[in-house]
């Protein structure tokens, strides 16, 4: 049962990450947009003119953030017909989103009777009266709660329960147009009526919930930061650390800034604010993400550099050329799971008792020195180099090396101490198996298989998923390849997976696999949907 909730879970967790190219839009088109606009070029000029629509695309895109995670939520959920799924989403959102606010308008609750002014008037105290004003919004003309990107989850998950559910659906020949994907969008339209109603008496009680929840992260300090660092890190192998880090950095739970007369909420947000603000003159930094500045510019490399040191002399090559790599893509995009997935099933006490705690006290130390800067990779700083005046990260400067030297001498000292099997250490193996090593181990699996398209990995991956019948769907975030399969008994196993397969680990669900290959899972995943015929 646990399984089948983590499986799930996990699904859900990966599904988050499809919108992520939007978000990294968003700091891009209103960083760079908005220092043009603001310091660099006059208003009037085509320059000017050009800058400022990228500008405005960002903040469309963040204003809009609960459609779009709607729409890629219910397309990655789907078990097929995809774009019919994403389409279903789109519908059930905006009759979700409206019909809510008819329900309200239906009950006499409108844009005018919540107005704090007319709660004061009706005999709400102040405070009382601003909570519950907050609980509304308009979105696109439509007057409705403010669910932020929750909206977009639970529209996500209900389109994609929906469609999986009626996609297949047959009728009598004179209904037949409405059958299959259609009867997908009838039944997302009506669903949203039940739906509407629920949301429209149960919400406050969770908007209540998720106020006290950002007041509780508000007034923790720093004990609050460290827990929310070292949770981000442990949940990491179980791919849930989007669960906790999206609603603080994209909803009011992380939460809220009036900037230039517009109210953001999230940390992310707040920062895209500030950014495209001229009157700012920094970066919030409490924003959790800060942290990550020191570890993944300078903890990592330096605990790679330990492992490097601690590894055997003649696999001391072998271990820098995974390391070089793995470490220069996470200084430049932040990607850590390449370099994690190298010690964490050899050594897994080194990952969640010692370096999971370390990255905690890097968000700690990064938010009591005050380092104010907007991204934490090199590739995504590259808007700060339009604003420089609001970038105050001196202590940095020192921390990181600091940071670097510690990670070094802690992850040395350990790996010695208690004879930890890191990668080229001891009888740990650093070595990526050839093909041929694979099909001479798996001979009789794969004696059927002659031509040159079979022996690539991805018809490899296929064949040790239980091949193609044996495979539900597949999916993928940055680094993982997400597959669900009927028969877990068909699977390769785990030592198979990382020595034949070219994987850095596989994280287990109920019937579901999370097969780690790092930041090139884009192009095997669409390899295997084509060997597989899905979309």
């Amino acid at each position: 049962m646990l399984k089948k909730i983590q499986g799930r879970l996990q699904t859900f967790a990966g599904a988050m990450m499809v919108p992520i190219i939007l978000l990294v839009m968003v700091g891009f088109f209103v960083g760079i947009g908005s220092a043009f606009t603001n310091y660099i070029l006059s208003p009037g000029g085509i320059l000017y003119n050009i800058f400022s629509m990228l500008s405005s695309c960002g903040f469309f895109f963040m204003n809009s953030l609960q459609m779009w995670f709607a729409v890629a939520i219910a397309f990655t959920l789907a078990k097929k017909e995809k774009g019919w799924a994403a389409f279903a989403g789109l519908v059930l959102f905006f009759t979700y989103t409206s019909g809510i606010g008819n329900w309200a308008s239906l009950n006499g609750v409108t844009a005018d009777t919540v107005a704090v002014d007319a709660l004061v008037q009706s005999g709400m105290a102040m405070e009382e009266a601003m909570n519950y004003n907050a609980l509304f919004t308009e979105f696109m003309g439509m007057f409705t709660y403010n669910m932020g990107m929750f909206s977009g989850l639970i529209v996500g998950v209900i389109a994609a329960f929906i469609h999986n559910k009626f996609v297949d659906t047959t009728l009598p020949e004179m209904f037949g147009f409405f059958a299959g994907t259609k009867m997908v969008i009838i039944m997302v339209t009506l669903v949203s009526v039940p739906l509407s109603i629920l949301t429209y008496y149960v919400w406050p009680f969770i908007g209540g919930c998720l106020q006290a929840l950002t007041t509780f992260i508000g007034s923790s300090g720093l004990l609050g930061t460290f827990v929310f660092g070292t949770l981000d890190k442990a949940l990491l192998p179980f791919g849930l650390h989007h669960l906790i880090a999206f609603p603080i950095e994209y909803s009011s739970v992380g939460g809220t800034m009036e900037i230039d007369g517009v109210v953001y909420e999230g940390v992310k947000n707040i920062i895209n604010g500030q950014a495209a603000s001229s009157t700012a003159t920094g970066y919030i930094t409490r924003n959790f993400t800060n942290g990550r500045l020191l570890f993944q510019l300078g903890g990592i490399p330096g605990a790679a550099l330990a492992m490097y040191h601690c590894a055997n002399k003649e696999n001391r090559k072998a271990v820098a050329s995974i390391m070089i790599p793995a470490v220069f893509t996470l200084m430049m995009v932040g990607i850590s799971e390449p370099f994690e997935y190298t010690f964490l099933f050899a050594a897994p006490a080194l990952y969640w008792l010692v370096y999971a705690p370390l990255c905690g006290l890097c968000y700690v130390l990064a938010e009591i020195f005050q380092i104010s800067i907007n991204g934490t990779a090199l590739f995504f700083m590259i808007p700060n180099l339009f604003q420089p005046q609001k970038v105050h990260a001196m202590h940095a400067l020192w921390l990181i090396p600091l940071t670097f030297a510690a990670y070094y001498f802690i992850f040395k000292f350990i790996i010695v101490k208690f004879n930890l099997q890191t990668p080229g250490r001891g009888e740990a193996k650093v070595h990526l198996f050839s093909k041929k090593e694979y099909r001479d181990s798996k001979s009789d699996d794969s004696s059927q298989n002659s031509t040159s398209d079979t022996e690539s990995l991805e018809y490899r991956i296929v064949e040790a998923l239980g091949g193609a019948e044996n495979i539900v769907s597949v999916t993928n975030c940055a680094t993982r390849l997400r597959v669900s399969v009927k028969d877990e008994s068909l699977v390769a196993s785990d030592d198979d997976w990382k020595a034949y397969l070219e994987a850095r680990g596989v994280v287990h669900g109920d019937h579901s696999y999370q097969i780690i290959y790092g930041v090139q899972v884009q192009n095997i995943a669409t390899k295997v949907k084509d060997i597989l015929g899905i979309d």
